[in-house]
């Protein structure tokens, strides 16, 4: 995968996760995605886990916008690729959760077959802050 092509493919995920997450149509976002995807959420908070197919992406999406009350924006920095279908970007996030504005820094290694995403495995940069801003499991 070549970076012009990534850095494209990127742009395009978030800004349709960015129209989704503010309420918008899921429907550019669920055509970067492939029917399998499987989206990896790692953590203790109400968004960990992993999510198979899209109606559970979808799900986990809808509850990230809900918990942020549609304020949840990306904000892509860095690209890397590699010779192989795995490329990853460094991107910040910003929301407001429990009424409060908050920021954070994650990687997203992104899984591709034939230009959609087949999976993602998102890394928060500081794992303690990601779970307080995501709050608590659920008991």
């Amino acid at each position: 995968m070549d970076q012009p092509t990534a850095t494209r493919l990127l742009d395009d995920l978030h800004a349709a996760q960015n129209t989704f997450y503010a309420g918008g149509d899921g429907t550019a976002l669920r055509h970067l995605l492939t029917e399998d995807v499987v989206w990896t959420v790692p953590g203790r908070n109400r968004i960990a886990g992993t999510y198979r197919g899209l109606d559970e992406v979808f799900a986990y999406f809808t509850r990230r916008r809900d918990l942020a009350s549609r304020t949840f924006r990306m904000h892509r920095a860095d690209v890397l690729v590699g010779s192989g279908d795995k490329v990853a970007a460094l991107t910040d996030g910003t929301a407001v959760v429990g009424g409060e504005q908050r920021r954070w820094s994650t990687v997203g290694l992104y899984g591709l077959r034939e230009l959609r995403i087949e999976a993602c495995w998102l890394l928060p940069l500081d794992a303690a802050l990601f779970d307080e801003i995501w709050g608590p499991e659920p008991s």
